[in-house]
This record gives C-alpha cells, structure tokens and sequence, in this order.
C-alpha cells in the first residue's frame, strides 16, 4: 500500500461541489478514514461585483464541477468517493482515478508549502539557481508568504532590484 498520499480531482454536477465535500468529510469522519482521505478542497476566488453601483464581493468556483481530494488510493477510498451523491466519478481515462503531479498541485495553488529562510532584509546573499547564478547581492524585500524574495545586485556599476524565489538565495558566508 502506497504510504504518501496524492491529489486526485472528482467530478460533480454543477453546483454539488460544497454538497460533495461535505458529505464526503462526514464519511470520512464516520469511517474513520482520516489517515487515508486527508484534505477536501473546493477552488474558489474572491471577485468584487459592481452591480446597482454597489460593490460587494463575491466568492466564485475556480473549477465549477470539480472538487480536489488528497487522498491514498485504496479500493476502499475509490469506493467512498465514487458513491457519494452529487459524484460523477474521478477524472481520468475510463474513471481511473490518475494524481496530480507536482506542478499541477504547486499551479492550481493547492498546497502552500512554507519555506523557512536563514536570511532577512538587508542580509547579503548569493544567487544559487538561476540566469544570475553566482551573482552577490542584498536583501531588499522578504514576502515569504508569496515565496518572493527581492535582492538588490550590481549590475555595469548600478544596483539592480531582481526579484527572486525564497529557494533560489542563501545566506553569504
């Protein structure tokens, strides 16, 4: 049995994707499946509306009729799935449930994934990854939570602002 668990998109009628995740929690909560179905997710987004000249906000489905489930595949977990009402079946050839790779799962937004840093602003750090590889510079700006880092580099005698990702500087010895 595969011990990491992966994400794998369900198909729903329009307009059941909160009714399926709710069910399928109470299932899993039931079941005492939490150790194999670990996160339900519905895509949303927040969008301001003006309408009558008034501005309100408004969540929206990312995917209408798709509801994302980190699971481990098991026939028993297909099953529970499969049979929850409002379900159409998981998305892939013939309903074979196939997971998300990596970059599906980091673009859809999915999972965060926390990157802690040794450095801050004002830190001299050197590009690891990257056209500016090997280049030397200083932290100007840190915003973890959008994995951003901007780094201030000497480029023909001017400092250049080079925004970067968290994984792409480490600290200067």
């Amino acid at each position: 049995m595969p011990e990491e668990a992966k994400w794998y998109i369900v198909h729903t009628y329009s307009g059941y994707e909160n009714k399926v995740a709710s069910n399928l929690e109470k299932t899993v909560e039931n079941r005492g499946f939490q150790h194999l179905i670990q996160e339900i997710y519905v895509p949303t987004e927040t969008v301001t509306e003006i309408k009558d000249n008034k501005k309100r906000d408004v969540e929206r489905k990312i995917f209408p009729g798709y509801v994302i489930i980190k699971m481990i595949l098991t026939d028993e977990t297909w099953y529970v799935v499969r049979n929850i009402r409002g379900c159409t079946g998981f998305v892939g050839p013939s309903s074979k449930p196939i997971p998300l790779t990596d970059e599906e799962v980091k673009k859809l937004g999915v999972e965060k994934k926390c990157i802690e840093v040794s450095y801050k602003v004002g830190d001299t750090v050197v590009i690891i990854d990257g056209p500016l590889e090997d280049s030397v510079g200083t932290v100007e700006q840190l915003d973890t939570d959008n994995n951003c880092v901007r780094v201030s580099v000497s480029m023909f005698g001017r400092s250049t602002p080079v925004d970067l990702e968290l994984d792409q500087v480490e600290l200067m010895d």
